[in-house]
């Protein structure tokens, strides 16, 4: 099975975390080396990678800093400090408590990281297992390698499947990452502003939508990517089926009690060194949304 390359974009090498840098995609495959756990979280703060390669980070930097023999609750506050909305306190109160056990924390994190990898597998396939022959689907954001997945899975099952992707601003991880992924995997694929999803969906182009998700909690609310509850709403208002690719729950009860994560205007104003907007001018970039559960037609769990 080839992967793409955000299905695993980081790797540990020695006293070294090697980051796929998602923000030179698809210009060009290029990493980032983070020596310390400060490194580490600057990488997480700058969107450098995000969803599966987050948590892979975080896995890697409590690794790294045991090995350093660096105090590891201190490690865990700077990372819950980086991007509020992300669950990464169910994550570092996980090593904490692994790391008061017998065994070694290096052993357990390893195995735990094999566990992930083959839980998204599995995650995978549980999704082509709703999919039919010639399905059209619309996805926000990227899913770190998962949506070429399901399509080679759907592709060996004999089901021809295609996506319209948003362009997702103001980072474009669709049609920097998710675009990029399919092509590169050789599946069709259109990409659409993210303005144009009640249009495309009134004139029946598409048969599913499949999103991802950075929070579940638990009643089934998501946070994910902004744009994904105005999507979610049309879906349902157009009767287009909206599956949800989670990780497990969070302590949360429900998605109002997820802190926003809200980024820095110039992230809107400013695009590869371009000013899109008067430098003068306010902007407003809430990293995230929630969705609630009732508009999620099946949330696609990961377990590990």
């Amino acid at each position: 099975m080839k992967f793409s390359p955000l299905f695993w974009p980081i790797q540990l090498k020695g006293n070294a975390i090697y980051i796929l840098n998602e923000t030179k995609l698809p210009q060009r495959l290029a990493y980032i080396k983070a020596k310390d756990y400060l490194e580490a979280c600057k990488a997480i703060k700058e969107m450098k990678t995000r969803a599966v390669g987050q948590v892979l980070l975080v896995m890697y930097t409590f690794i790294l800093s045991k090995r350093k023999n660096v105090d590891l609750t201190k490690v865990a506050k700077a990372i819950n400090a980086t991007r509020p909305t992300l669950a990464f306190k169910v994550l570092t109160d996980m090593v904490l408590g692994w790391d008061k056990g017998k065994a070694p924390l290096e052993k357990i994190i390893f195995g735990f990281l094999e566990r992930l990898k083959e839980s998204r597998i599995r995650q995978a396939m549980d999704m082509v297992e709703l999919l039919r022959d010639g399905d059209v689907i619309l996805t926000h954001c990227n899913v770190s390698g998962l949506m070429p997945l399901i399509a080679e899975f759907a592709r060996r099952q004999g089901k021809r499947v295609s996506f319209y992707v948003t362009e997702t601003r103001p980072y474009l991880q669709g049609s920097r990452l998710s675009a990029w992924e399919l092509m590169r995997a050789k599946f069709p694929v259109t990409i659409i502003t993210d303005n144009m999803v009640a249009y495309l969906l009134s004139l029946g182009k598409v048969t599913k939508i499949i999103v991802g998700a950075d929070h579940l909690t638990k009643n089934g609310d998501i946070a994910n990517k902004i744009g994904t509850y105005q999507i979610a709403v049309v879906a349902k208002y157009f009767k287009v089926p909206f599956y949800v690719l989670c990780p497990p729950p969070s302590k949360l009860k429900s998605g109002k009690e997820i802190k926003i994560e809200i980024r820095p205007d110039n992230e809107l104003k400013i695009y590869q060194g371009l000013l899109l907007a008067p430098k003068e001018v306010k902007a407003y970039y809430p990293a995230f949304d929630v969705t609630p559960a009732n508009l999620i037609t099946k949330h696609i769990y990961l377990g590990v």
